[in-house]
């Protein structure tokens, strides 16, 4: 696989190296269980694949060769570059503005914009509307276009699904940007709509099986479907798609559900007709990472921690997981542990930050799950687990940890 020229300062003499490690040791990605990083009165269980993806390593790469290539010019992004926060305040100190917020608020006017100005369009990719707006000002949005090819992937796969009459239904939060971009390409061939997840799904199903009327399928969907969208008559053929960083446990389900639903409806027989099978536009970085989670549950500790954006939807599913299980503390960087027994932490749910005071336990050894988001530096995961091990004394120094972990991999 490609290897990308990112900033030193993103990297880290631990995560890095134990990523480096365990690529080495497992090139075919078949081992999912964690690393164990054992410091004595506290040990790490680092899930075995975490962080910066290959999409979210291209972006990074482009990005910074667009702010080295065009000195003196000026430079924008369509909006945030990853759901990072770090990321994105690093690119803007260095001249990058941002055009729009995540949701597709304005905060630079499009007559503001000039032909040659440098335009980044991000790791989510955009709106056939947003290029067409840009390419009407005669701003060139190839070279600097870092959408992921895994999402592309998806667009490709919605194409081929409109040319065979197949509506796309689409596994996605709809206000995401990866979500209105994948429906504005997929909209362009079929008719498509958008499930958040299988409560939507088991919806849509009633509408398929004509047991909800009109006015209750556009009280659900109306924001969410096709102009024009006929359920009636659009929803006798379909195919499953996904916004990427959804679960991919949960895509399976609803795929697996919807296909049972159109058997149901239309019988066995002709179910290749009325359902395509789009397995294969599932994010495979996604997928891992989500794998190394379940690796992670199957081992016991006090507690988790992981580490992101909080606009993350990758991250706050990895979060879903883990704290089904046990204690898990959400965080975006190091400076939201204030002690060791308070941090600061977001509930997803909630939306908001909340303050714990039962953070690590008091006992004679403790053991921490610790992951990211795909969007997260190594850098920044390293942070915490210095901060943590600052609260035990005792701990064995990472020279000593790293070096035996090195000789137990030979």
């Amino acid at each position: 696989m490609k290897k990308f020229n990112i900033p030193e300062f993103y990297k880290s003499p631990i995560i890095s190296r134990i990523k480096e490690m365990r690529k080495l040791q497992d090139p075919r990605k078949k081992d999912f269980s964690p690393t164990l990083l054992d410091f004595g009165p506290v040990r790490f269980l680092v899930a075995r694949h975490f962080g910066f993806c290959y999409g979210v390593e291209n972006a990074i790469e482009i990005s910074y060769q667009a702010l080295k290539e065009n000195p003196g010019k000026r430079i924008f992004l369509l909006s945030q570059m990853i759901h990072n926060p770090t990321v994105n305040n690093d690119l803007q100190k260095r001249g990058i503005s941002f055009i729009m917020d995540t949701e597709g608020n304005q905060f630079i006017d499009w007559e503001s914009l000039r032909a040659d100005d440098i335009v980044i369009i991000p790791a989510f990719g955009t709106t056939l509307e947003t290029e067409g707006k840009l390419k009407d000002i005669g701003i060139e949005t190839y070279k600097y276009n870092t959408t992921c090819p895994f999402v592309e992937r998806v667009w490709n796969r919605t194409e081929q699904l409109g040319d065979e009459d197949f509506t796309v239904i689409i596994h996605g939060k709809h206000n995401h940007e990866e979500t209105r971009a994948t429906f504005s390409h997929s909209n362009k061939k079929a008719p498509s709509i958008i499930v958040k997840d299988f409560t939507q799904a088991k919806e849509l199903a009633a509408v398929i099986m004509g047991e909800t009327s009109r006015k209750e399928f556009n009280e659900v969907f109306e924001d969410r479907c096709s102009e024009n969208f006929d359920p009636e008559k659009d929803l006798e053929r379909i195919g499953v798609v996904n916004q990427t960083t959804m679960l991919a446990t949960e895509t399976l389900e609803i795929s697996t559900f919807l296909k049972a639903t159109m058997k149901k409806k239309f019988g066995a027989e002709d179910i290749d007709n009325r359902f395509a099978d789009t397995r294969d536009t599932l994010c495979y970085a996604t997928n891992d990472n989500q794998e190394s989670t379940y690796g992670l549950l199957k081992h016991d500790a006090d507690l988790a921690i992981v580490v992101g954006g909080y606009n993350s939807s990758n991250t706050s599913h990895l979060v879903e997981l883990i704290e089904e299980k046990l204690p898990t503390f959400y965080i975006s960087r190091a400076n939201e542990i204030m002690s060791k027994d308070k941090v600061r932490h977001y509930d997803h749910y909630a939306d908001k930050m909340i303050i714990s005071d039962s953070f690590i336990p008091n006992k004679e050894r403790v053991d921490i799950i610790l992951t990211s988001g795909a969007s997260c530096p190594d850098t920044m995961v390293e942070e915490v687990l210095q901060c943590v091990l600052e609260f035990f004394e005792s701990a064995r120094s990472t020279d000593d940890v790293m070096e035996e972990l090195e000789v137990g991999s030979v």
